[in-house]
């Protein structure tokens, strides 16, 4: 793109406008393509009110930006804009439950700067982050789904014209991006990688392999880490898990996969129980801090480790093979501290149920005051600081949060997602790093959807089963590996009219006795034999916030807390459990006259003109 000369600091960028031309900063902090063939180019940056986007797209006719509830037209948020005959335009657009394209009556979209060449449009424009126009979508720290478009020629006066293919989306944070920070060029970097695995064709798969870390002669540090996802698999690999196992295992089992949680699976796999790090799907590398690392090399860091890969597979294709797995950058020069894992949330087990034909259920997994009382008491008393957080749920979730109490008091969550997406899933990193000191209490928080389900949905491995999991990065390292809780089953099955199992427990899932109507049934049975509805659904919810809860405190070995398997009752916290919107005044929400707005802008050229004219790099 033919450029007017600037200095190298500066980009520089045709104005259309009152002013002919100057070189303006860029200073944009993050970028992404959003489309397949590299065509459709966006950066951005934001402070605490305002957020700017500059979008590069090889067309010479309108660029189409939106953000979506959910990914596709139907009430998203749309700016479209280009340059037509040398002048730059820029329409704020939203789009109605029926799918039509309507102009907002209140224009929040603010031209910065366009241009084009013989190739290329480039147009920059800014809004803030909470408009209170009913038709612009809010931007906050959750899951934004940014939906694109751009078309051969320009809008000219009849409106823009169908884009046809040149669409697509794509999940993002806008506000809180992932560490995309790449490890510098001569970093050392080994692998664990899977060759050639033979996906069975069935639509869940858990794939696990040992494998074993680099020797060394010394303590080293990883520093980031990537996920390898082999090319077309981006939508088969959902999660990989990486687990500490015993130190002494036998050697002849390295390099051997075979599909986990299987009778037949090799006796070591069940040594692997702490999670090192873990990765899900739409996620990119993880950068640790600067001044923290993975510690590896030292007798108490990890030698032997298993690779999970969870396969989801739902159309069931045949001859899949993958070869797909995680990069590791590490390097001699320490950091201040040793980065761990915490996996916190509930416990996942057939005792987490969902009841179908809700169109919101709630579940709550624990990491209780008893368990970090303990273990950092122990390890750790002036407490540890969390400074990553990924939240994990399946195809049911929609909206996550990990929770912070201290005694009687909540703090800020450590993160949330309001619009949770399944298929985009990342470590948050925290703005201010969490202290967790003893006898704080932590609660995963997961908003379900299960209104299109005719049958329970069961906490387990399969995508169509579900999970409520939040993993904390912090440091210093201390010896707990998970702080997790389940609701006793007990009072779950009185909710249905259960009085009496058979005992002793023989068969699993376990069988009911009485009444008549479940007996010889096992509990899930039973529990699909019950007529739900949105009303019993919602009082079966609210019984098992209150029931008490069974305590995992398990240690990085096979060790446990001596808290494991305490029965608590769990604590007394406030609902509704929605983040707060921001308030919008009525003030704000008033529509200033075509005329206020040009008289407002006059003011503000005249009060500027001298800055511009001085300092042409400022806007």
């Amino acid at each position: 793109m033919a450029l007017p000369n600037c200095s190298p600091a500066l980009t520089c960028i045709v104005i259309f406008g009152f002013y002919p031309s100057f070189c303006t900063k860029g200073g944009f902090w993050h970028s992404t393509v959003l489309d397949d063939q590299g065509k459709y180019h966006m950066k951005w940056k934001h402070n605490e009110s305002r957020i700017t986007f500059e979008i590069e797209v090889e067309t010479r006719g309108y660029i189409g930006f939106g953000l979506s509830p959910n990914g596709a037209m139907a009430l998203s948020d749309i700016v479209i804009g280009g340059v037509e005959l040398g002048k730059p335009y820029i329409q704020d657009y939203f789009v109605s439950t029926s799918r039509q394209l309507r102009k907002d009556d209140q224009q929040n979209y603010h031209l910065e700067y366009a241009m084009e060449n013989n190739t290329h449009t480039v147009l920059a424009f800014s809004r803030d982050l909470h408009t209170c126009d009913r038709n612009d979508k809010p931007i906050t720290e959750s899951t934004v789904r940014v939906i694109w478009a751009y078309h051969t020629e320009d809008c000219g006066a009849a409106g823009p014209q169908y884009h046809g293919v040149n669409r697509g989306r794509k999940s993002l944070r806008l506000l809180n991006p992932g560490g995309h920070t790449a490890a510098p060029s001569e970093t050392a970097s080994f692998d664990l990688r899977n060759l050639n695995v033979p996906v069975p064709f069935k639509d869940t798969t858990y794939w696990c392999q040992l494998f074993k870390f680099p020797e060394l002669d010394r303590k080293h540090h990883v520093i980031r880490i990537e996920p390898l996802i082999q090319t077309g698999h981006s939508n088969l690999v959902h999660h990989i898990l990486l687990y500490q196992c015993d130190s002494n295992l036998n050697e002849s089992q390295l390099d051997i996969g075979h599909e986990c949680y299987h009778p037949n699976m090799p006796d070591s796999f069940l040594t692997c129980e702490s999670v090192v790090f873990a990765w899900a799907i739409g996620g990119g590398g993880f950068t640790y801090p600067p001044h923290v690392g993975l510690s590896i090399g030292t007798s108490i860091d990890p030698v032997y480790v298993l690779l999970e890969i969870h396969y989801d597979n739902p159309t069931r294709q045949r001859g899949l093979t993958d070869s797909s797995g995680l990069r590791f950058f590490y390097t001699p020069m320490l950091r201040e501290y040793d980065a761990g894992v915490i996996e916190t949330g509930v416990w996942v087990s057939l005792y987490h149920m969902l009841p179908p034909g809700l169109p919101e259920y709630i579940s709550e997994g624990h990491c209780t005051m008893e368990c970090l009382q303990e273990a950092l008491d122990h390890e750790m008393p002036a407490g540890i600081r969390v400074f990553a957080v990924l939240l994990h749920s399946h195809l049911a979730g929609r909206a996550l949060r990990a929770r912070h109490f201290r005694k009687d008091n909540e703090l800020r969550p450590l993160a949330y997602d309001n619009e949770f997406d399944f298929n985009f899933q990342e470590f948050q990193y925290l703005k201010e790093e969490r202290l967790i000191l003893p006898g704080d209490n932590l609660i995963t928080e997961c908003k379900y959807n299960t209104r299109n389900r005719k049958n329970m949905t069961w906490g387990g491995l399969s995508t169509r089963d579900e999970m409520c999991l939040s993993y904390l990065l912090y440091y210093p390292r201390i010896n707990l590996s998970r702080c997790e809780s389940l609701p006793e089953i007990t009072g779950q099955l009185k909710f249905i009219g259960v009085k009496e199992i058979y005992t002793p427990v023989t068969t699993w899932p376990f069988i009911i006795k009485s009444p008549m109507k479940y007996n010889n049934l096992s509990f899930m049975e039973a529990m699909d034999k019950f007529r739900w509805s949105k009303k019993k659904g919602k009082a079966f919810n609210d019984v098992v916030h209150r029931l008490p809860i069974n305590v995992r405190c398990a240690k990085h070995d096979q060790d446990e807390w001596s808290v494991q398997g305490m029965i608590v009752s769990p604590p007394e916290i406030k609902r509704p459990t929605s983040i707060s919107p921001v308030p919008c005044s009525r003030a704000s929400e008033q529509h200033c006259s075509p005329a206020l707005l040009i008289f407002t802008y006059f003011v503000y050229l005249i009060s500027t003109w001298p800055r511009l004219c001085l300092n042409p790099g400022v806007i």
